[in-house]
């Protein structure tokens, strides 16, 4: 659970830039090497210590190894994450299963896979500023910790503050994954969000087709809906819709989440829920083209109970998933319920991309 008490976040969240975002298949003992290569050329990129780079190599192996020898149609994502000043890297791992049996076992720190003399997955939560994974027999599992470099004063993993470490950088009530069809580097899905005054406002774009022309027409949608995203969600959608018309279009979802009330306007086939309890309250997006066709914008009110996760993915997911098949993952962090649900329901024949708020 989030705390109430969570310091404002005032930074907006923006989909990654390509060169900031590589997913890696993990089906061949060869892959664990470029896993390991690419997080160092990135991390050294974004200047992070050499004692850090190590580390992050090191639970990058560990990931990229697990993937290999227990999983089926294994994947890796090194991502940058810019929520806070000093850029961190987000690592996820996703799979077709067949699931992790017990889960409290497999991260404890020491426990090795396979027998083998791997620093396992119990290290790679205690190297990362914070680590969470998801599974179940017979179905995926998904793993998204999270690196930050070293802070001033601090350790590298860093010590809490009640023994002197810097404090950790509180965590944002959202995140978003992207993942673009087989065959291209640039996805044509994009997503957002803004916070104020304990309001929470995302939005995601699916650019028509694939490739640089639909992510320019996603990145058009949501650059609008960020130059003032404070309005009611009909009228970030005019506007997001008047913006798209020098491009080729495509579906928007918007919703804004005030306490207890979410407010919802979409156009297109963008799929927009509600989930806890283990049910799933779908939202309706109105048919048409942003950029093209709305003959009429329409909001809709929802209650968001207590706890509750509210969820926009682009049709590059499935809607056939059922909540009361993942129980508990609406309590979980967003990152790592994006993971979920891009494991369980990502169709790789298209572009990829979920969006998840938790105020």
């Amino acid at each position: 659970m989030v705390p109430l008490n969570r310091p404002p976040v005032n930074q907006p969240l923006k989909a990654p830039a390509p060169q900031d975002m590589r997913w890696l298949r993990v089906e061949d003992a060869s892959a664990v090497s470029a896993c390991r290569q690419a997080v160092q050329v990135l991390a050294e990129r974004l200047q992070f210590p050499a004692v850090r780079v190590g580390q992050l190599a090191l639970a990058v192996t560990e990931a990229a190894s697990n993937l290999y020898k227990h999983a089926e149609q294994g994947s890796l994502l090194l991502c940058v994450n810019r929520d806070s000043p000093q850029p961190g890297i987000d690592l996820v791992t996703i799979d077709a299963g067949p699931g992790v049996r017990d889960v409290s076992a497999a991260m404890r720190d020491g426990h090795s896979t396979a027998g083998t003399l791997g620093i396992g997955l119990g290290a790679i939560q205690r190297l990362a500023d914070f680590s969470d994974l998801y599974s179940a027999p017979d179905h995926s599992t998904a793993l998204a910790p999270r690196f930050r470099p070293v802070l001033a004063g601090g350790t590298t993993p860093q010590d809490p503050p009640e023994i002197g470490g810097a404090a950790r950088p509180p965590k944002p009530p959202w995140a978003g994954l992207l993942r673009p069809i087989t065959g291209e580097t640039e996805c044509g899905d994009a997503y957002g969000a803004a916070q104020a005054d304990g309001t929470v406002t995302g939005v995601l774009c699916d650019g028509l087709g694939h490739g640089p022309l639909a992510a320019t027409a996603a990145a058009a949608g949501v650059a609008a809906f960020l130059e003032d995203p404070a309005g009611e969600p009909a009228a970030l959608l005019e506007r997001v819709h008047r913006r798209m018309s020098g491009t080729r279009g495509g579906a928007v979802g918007i919703v804004r989440i005030d306490g207890q009330l979410a407010r919802f306007a979409g156009l297109g086939n963008v799929a927009a829920s509600i989930v806890s309890g283990g049910k799933r309250k779908s939202m309706i997006s109105i048919p048409g083209i942003a950029g093209h066709q709305a003959r009429v914008i329409r909001q809709f009110e929802y209650e968001v109970p207590p706890g509750a996760a509210v969820i926009l993915h682009s049709d590059g997911i499935s809607s056939r998933w059922e909540a009361a098949a993942l129980p508990g993952i609406e309590a979980r962090d967003p990152l790592l319920i994006a993971a979920v649900l891009l494991a369980e329901a990502g169709i790789h024949r298209d572009d990829a991309g979920v969006l998840v708020l938790k105020p």
